[in-house]
Order: C-alpha cells, then sequence, then structure tokens
C-alpha cells in the first residue's frame, strides 16, 4: 500500500492524531471497497476485480 505521503502530511500538519485519522479514513475505504466487490477477506482480492471490460 502506498500510504507513505498521506500519512506524512497527516503527521506534519496535525501530528499523532492526524496519522490515526488518515490510517482509520483508509482502512474505512477499504472495508467499502472490499464489501461492494464481495470480498470478506483480504486473502479474496485478486487480479480478477481490476479487469477492465471492453
Amino acid at each position: 500500500m502506498l500510504v507513505g505521503r498521506a500519512v506524512l502530511w497527516a503527521l506534519a500538519v496535525v501530528g499523532v492524531a492526524g496519522v490515526r485519522h488518515v490510517l482509520q479514513l483508509l482502512r474505512d475505504e477499504l472495508e467499502i471497497a472490499m464489501a461492494l466487490s464481495g470480498c470478506t477477506k483480504v486473502k479474496d482480492i485478486d487480479l480478477s476485480l481490476l479487469k477492465i471490460k471492453e
């Protein structure tokens, strides 16, 4: 996961509380994306979810 930049910005602007908030937002977004794609576990995510229909 490429979350380093968001974490660093949050740390610089708000401090530790900002980092916690950013990580919670990312976790919430992952959970929503998983629910919408029908995945119940992280290990259920595979490349078939990235296929684009032509």
